[in-house]
């Protein structure tokens, strides 16, 4: 699915994501984590291979991505699967500390096992919704 400029404007502004799993007994488990939209359309997120999200993204590649503006309070929901791969270099942090935090460096986490998390967006839901014959 190709995502509405909308959601690349949002996804790519430092605004409040929330990440929605589920766990092996069908609750849902959220996270707030840093986006980045990809120029191919995908999304990714770094986090730590071992932590609940990544245990639950591994048994089942869906999940629920909600975006938050900071100004407007306009979000996205943005449902996909998704494809784990190692960041050795610890490489995306970088970035997203850069796009969030300021230009901070992250913290140091010299054992840490990164992974970098990339969202395949199969469905998206807006607020408020696009008007009839609007891209969103």
């Amino acid at each position: 699915m190709t995502l509405p400029e909308t959601v690349r404007r949002l996804v790519g502004a430092p605004h409040f994501a929330i990440v929605s799993t589920s766990n092996s007994d069908g609750r849902p488990q959220s996270s707030v984590v840093f986006v980045k939209c990809e120029d191919d359309g995908t999304i990714v997120f770094s986090t730590l291979r071992g932590r609940r999200k990544t245990r639950d993204l591994v048994r089942d590649s869906r999940l629920s991505l909600l975006v938050v503006s900071r100004v407007t309070g306009h979000y996205a929901e943005v449902r996909g699967r998704v494809e784990i791969t190692a960041d050795p270099g610890k490489e995306l942090p970088v970035v997203m500390y850069q796009l969030y935090m300021g230009g901070q460096e992250p913290p140091p986490e010299p054992d840490a096992d990164r992974v970098v998390v990339r969202i395949f967006p199969e469905h998206v839901n807006l607020f408020p919704p696009a008007k009839v014959g609007q891209s969103a």
